[in-house]
């Protein structure tokens, strides 16, 4: 499983903080997913997609590189 949701959350201009607000998923949790542990749970990782205007799949699957730095250039 890929992890991107550091990269997809400062594209976005987003503090861990920031996001835990949005999502409501603890910055602690956060924290722990962008390290690569524990992988999130489904409910988890549909709530921080929501909340990043993206999806579950480019944030936590197999994603070609040149995507994830497409999303990082635009922001979105």
């Amino acid at each position: 499983m890929t992890n991107n949701l550091r990269t997809v959350r400062k594209a976005a201009g987003l503090e861990q903080e920031e996001l835990a607000a949005r999502s409501g998923i603890s910055q602690g949790t956060i924290s722990r997913i962008e390290r690569g542990s524990p992988a999130p749970s489904v409910d988890t990782a549909l709530a921080l997609a929501r909340a990043l205007g993206t999806t579950v799949e480019h944030l936590f699957g197999e994603v070609d590189p040149n995507t994830v730095a497409d999303l990082a250039a635009t922001g979105t």
